[in-house]
């Protein structure tokens, strides 16, 4: 029978559950019996869609400042951001909770009545999801109690100290969800499900192929960080062990690479378009194994809603999170690798350029794909942005700013576009000058209130499997023409020159343009120990820091500068700080109320 009772891993379970998972409570009044349940597709279907809706962690569509905090954009929309340093609790879980619901619903199938093809697929698929949920646990915490299919009950006089279960080491952890991905990854089938929501053999191997690479780059790297570690390897995986790790995610990503039915999307000679496309289209992309899936009407979301450009809007709402110039630069030029945009000459003078995309010419096309910049288009209309006017008075050079979409036939015509940027803290109002356009809805409709978008967020696509061959093989020792031939690919994809020879740093640059905005950068800069170099809290690291780019247009009769457009790198108005990530900020703190329920759980390094 699925029973909910109480469970002491560290965390109080005595909480109000949501409404959707009354029917799972045996002391509730429910109408359904067990028998019920798994007895009815439909039945087993909602139960599993009210676990798929409860495994987002990390950045995500219902939060947008996650998509803000690190060194992809900031925040826009009113007043300056004041955060310095990154939290101990910095998009901290641990939901045993939810490890509990699993399990019942585990031990529930196995006992139904069900065939035993549909008790495999339908465990399979549970499986996944506590394997997932156990992945992002130990991603945030290193190593965790681990109580496999077991269900802890309390009864009234029994010792508390019998459900109080140690911390596994992180090795531990890791080599459960390991084990638990290619259990079920028998389980399930092979082929593709509707938009990619539900989990599959591939899903299963996708899950398997990133936590080995995790556990191995902790192994290799946390040499880096020699005091991130626990006397019982609760934190910390023994250097030795790297080499199981990557060959497992090796494997895992060659077997998604040559046998699954997903493959790079090219469906579009536009290469920039066709970024947008596989990442953002269900309808055409073949290239997303597993999504957070929303359908409208329905489930909906407002990522649109809050984050689409000004001029193209469909309600009040726009810009609460804007890319930042530190993210566009990394985007190289298809014969330069140093993105850096060419704003001035070698001594500080001005570029003037046409027409303000001419700044952007000969980019990596995933730009286009995933940062809306200043006379690219969206959805049929030009994008232009202008922070304002230079002009000349009495031969100097002077700026002039105005609110957006303002203009003065003084200055002929548009002195600050309605898209800005601008320094202010209004609402609404651009402050980076670009936007985003990975996930954003070209349907006007879904960026109103009153409707939203159902796009989806991609958590594991393609394009990651070629890049984890490339980075195990490479510390495998691989031959060089294997690893570029995975990494080429996908510069193929973009239009940018192949390699000859690639590093590990190279696959972090590849990883960081790839993946923008998909929940990638802040775990690959952790795992492999270098956060705290980027993010190192200095006033004069480029990386540390949030810039932006204010576009201005020329006014200037007689010159022959006149109509033209220069740009000014500066550092953005509303990121009042540079990132400082500490060493503590490799694993969250273990919050005081799970130690309090669970004496037997050890504190993390720097608590």
């Amino acid at each position: 029978m699925i029973n909910k009772k109480v469970i002491l891993l560290g965390v109080c379970l005595v909480c109000t559950f949501s409404s959707c998972n009354k029917f799972l409570e045996r002391e509730s009044q429910a109408i359904f019996t067990d028998d019920q349940i798994f007895s009815d597709q439909n039945m087993i279907k909602s139960v599993l869609a009210n676990y798929y809706g409860r495994i987002s962690w990390g950045q995500q569509f219902g939060d947008n400042g996650s998509f803000a905090m690190l060194d992809e954009a900031g925040f826009s929309s009113g007043g300056p951001n004041t955060m310095q340093e990154f939290p101990n609790d910095f998009w901290r879980m641990y939901d045993y909770e939810l490890i509990r619901n699993l399990n019942q619903f585990i031990v529930g199938v196995r006992q139904s009545s069900l065939d035993e093809n549909n008790k495999k697929s339908i465990e399979g698929e549970a499986r996944f999801i506590r394997a997932w949920t156990y992945f992002n646990m130990i991603k945030r915490l290193g190593g965790v109690p681990l109580v496999g299919d077991k269900i802890y009950d309390y009864t009234g006089g029994m010792d508390p100290a019998e459900l109080q279960i140690p911390r596994s080491t992180e090795a531990e952890s890791y080599n459960y969800v390991i084990s638990e991905c290619a259990e079920a990854a028998k389980m399930l089938g092979i082929e593709k499900t509707i938009n990619s929501a539900r989990a599959n053999k591939w899903t299963a191997l996708a899950l398997k192929a990133r936590a080995s690479l995790y556990a191995a780059s902790i192994a290799k790297y946390n040499y880096k960080t020699p005091d991130v570690k626990t006397g019982g390897n609760e934190v910390g995986i023994p250097a030795a062990e790297a080499n199981k790790y990557y060959q497992i995610a090796y494997e895992s990503a060659l077997d998604i690479i040559n046998n699954s039915p997903y493959a790079l999307y090219n469906g579009n000679a536009d290469k920039g378009k066709n970024f947008y496309l596989a990442v953002s289209s269900k309808s055409s992309s073949n290239e997303v194994i597993w999504a957070k899936d929303y359908a409208y009407p329905g489930e909906t979301h407002f990522f649109t809603n809050n984050n689409i450009a000004s001029s193209v809007r469909g309600d009040i709402d726009a810009n609460f999170v804007t890319p930042v110039l530190n993210l566009v630069e990394a985007f190289e030029y298809t014969n330069d690798r140093n993105g850096a945009l060419k704003t001035k000459t070698a001594t500080g003078e001005y570029i003037y350029y046409n027409n303000p995309e001419e700044l952007f010419a000969h980019k990596d096309a995933r730009l286009y794909g995933t940062v809306i910049y200043s006379g690219a288009d969206f959805a049929g209309t030009k994008i232009t942005y202008q922070a304002g006017v230079r002009y000349k008075e009495g031969g100097v050079w002077k700026t002039m700013t105005a609110i957006p979409g303002a203009s003065d036939s003084k200055f002929g015509g548009i002195i600050t576009s309605k898209d800005g940027p601008t320094t202010s803290n209004d609402m609404y109002v651009n402050k980076t000058g670009f936007n985003i356009r990975k996930f954003i809805d070209e349907n006007k409709d879904a960026s109103t209130r009153g409707r939203g978008s159902d796009i989806w967020f991609v958590r594991f696509r393609y394009a990651e499997f070629l890049l984890i061959a490339a980075e195990a093989g490479l510390e495998l020792g691989k031959p060089q023409a294997e690893l570029t031939g995975y990494v080429n690919k996908i510069r193929e994809r973009a239009g940018i020159q192949p390699l000859t020879t690639i590093s590990l740093n190279d696959i972090i640059q590849e990883r960081r343009v790839e993946f923008a905005f998909e929940d990638h950068r802040y775990w690959d800069l952790k795992r492999l120990r270098i956060a705290h170099e980027i993010w190192n809290g200095s006033a004069d690291n480029y990386n540390a820091v949030h810039y932006a780019l204010f576009p201005y247009k020329i006014y200037a009769p007689g010159d022959p500068n006149d109509g033209k457009w220069v740009f000014e790198k500066q550092k953005s108005s509303h990121t009042l700080y540079p990132r400082n990530f500490k060493y503590q900020n490799y694993y969250n703190f273990i919050d005081q109320g799970w130690i309090n329920n669970n004496p037997k759980l050890v504190r993390n390094p720097y608590q």
